[in-house]
């Protein structure tokens, strides 16, 4: 991927274009950090301000990357995530007990979460890999992956068109904001966990009796 080193964001919309945009959402969506919500936003305003690219073929690029790149991490997480949390998650606080409950939660809410991750920084790039990791059902999976990729694209992509330079004062705030719902959220998550954990831990396991495989 030498075309993407070295250069800012505005400079690669304005050299490779549909590419570029393809490229940084699907590697962002497979796992990799990289900012694909800011080169979809970034490539909508100057669409609107220059008229050198289309917003249509924006997004379309941009939801066809996030659907593929989300495939592939779920593939990756599928095939080889539990065999290395089997034999190391215990380094992480990561127990049989608590692998085990990581699949009742994805068996629960798996859609939901792939579906939102789509739209906050933190899960944008592992929800795929987490799914595939708990063994989301691949149908359910690839039905709230296409839901949100084409969801997260044409909300992001044709808003920050309509909303043109603007969406520079807006962005900030925003994303400020969403940052703080999330940590928030994930505090809250968290407290919710360590409170209800024994529950839940005997909810999973009467949900998936028997030990884990990484099969």
């Amino acid at each position: 991927m030498s075309f993407l080193q070295g250069l800012p964001i505005s400079d690669l919309i304005a050299h490779y274009g549909y590419l570029a945009i393809f490229v940084v959402v699907a590697l962002e969506s497979a796992g990799v950090p990289m900012p694909g919500e800011t080169i979809l936003i970034s490539s909508a305003v100057y669409a609107g301000s220059t008229g050198q690219l289309n917003i249509v073929l924006i997004v379309a690029a941009a939801a066809a990357a996030a659907i593929l790149g989300d495939n592939v991490g779920y593939w990756v997480g599928r095939r080889w995530g539990m065999p290395l949390l089997l034999r190391y998650g215990h380094l992480i606080a990561l127990d049989h007990g608590r692998l085990k409950l990581g699949q009742y939660l994805f068996r629960e809410h798996g859609g939901k979460i792939v579906f939102f991750g789509r739209f906050t920084a933190m899960l944008r790039a592992y929800a795929a890999v987490l799914a595939g990791v708990n063994k989301l059902d691949a149908r359910r999976f690839m039905l709230f992956n296409g839901l949100g990729g084409l969801a997260w694209a044409g909300i992001m992509g044709f808003g920050a068109y309509a909303c043109g330079r603007q969406i520079e004062h807006i962005v900030g705030p925003v994303g400020l904001a969403l940052l703080a719902f999330v940590i928030f959220g994930g505090l809250a998550l968290w407290l919710f966990m360590k409170r209800h954990e024994e529950r839940l831990l005997v909810k999973a396991e009467a949900a998936i009796p028997g030990p884990l495989t990484d099969r």
